[in-house]
């Protein structure tokens, strides 16, 4: 049965935020979400982007940047959370800043759903200050994410997820087996055995990521 959205609407104490991450995997939220939907955000694209935070491991995280052409968009999860939540989604972005978004850049994968009139979201990645060591994407990070990909939107979505996504090229560090993200999630076989597939072509190194100082 789908979530009627017109009981948000009338509610004050709800916000909405749009993931292209690791939100879009249930598994990582650490608040008490209201519902999640399937979405698509207008205006942006998405890449690997070294974090402003200078003091962690050198990684690459995901961060939303405003396309320049009008084509351009992102499909992920609209998280309608409580108000009172925001500042603890907001230390879980730490790195991020919060920008809102016009309802007209939103749109629902379902038929038939209109967007609530509420505040809505997109946390984009603060760059860094300076060019440093080479960064890397932790694999318990992308396996995060493309199990979240692979349960809103099937094996197309994490197919999608990969070649929609600039950076690439970016090193991936092999952590499974001592993982460094702080969410990372367990795999069911299958989940392994495509995210594998998904990204066989793609830049893996062995290795230990070492701190920052």
């Amino acid at each position: 049965m789908a979530y009627d959205l017109t009981t948000l609407a009338a509610r004050k104490d709800v916000v909405a935020y749009f993931g292209y991450g690791s939100l879009v995997n249930a598994h990582t939220h650490r608040t008490h979400v209201i519902h999640c939907e399937r979405a698509h955000l207008s205006g942006f694209g998405r890449r690997w982007q070294e974090r402003s935070d200078r003091s962690r491991y050198p990684v690459s995280f995901l961060s939303a940047y405003h396309a320049d052409h009008g084509a351009a968009e992102l499909s992920g999860l609209l998280v309608f959370d409580h108000v009172e939540s925001l500042p603890s989604v907001d230390e879980r972005e730490h790195g991020y800043d919060r920008v809102r978004l016009d309802r007209s850049q939103l749109r629902l994968e379902r038929d038939g759903a209109d967007l609530p009139d509420l505040p809505y979201y997109v946390y984009v990645a603060r760059p860094p200050a300076r060019g440093g060591a080479q960064h890397h994407i932790l694999q318990s990070y992308l396996d995060a994410v493309l199990q979240g990909y692979l349960h809103q939107f099937g094996e197309p979505g994490a197919r999608g997820f990969v070649k929609s996504t600039a950076a690439f090229d970016t090193p991936i560090v092999r952590d499974r087996a001592s993982p460094l993200y702080p969410r990372s999630v367990k795999l069911a076989p299958d989940e392994l055995a495509l995210i594998d597939e998904v990204t066989a072509d793609l830049n893996h190194v062995d290795g230990f990521l070492q701190r920052q100082g």
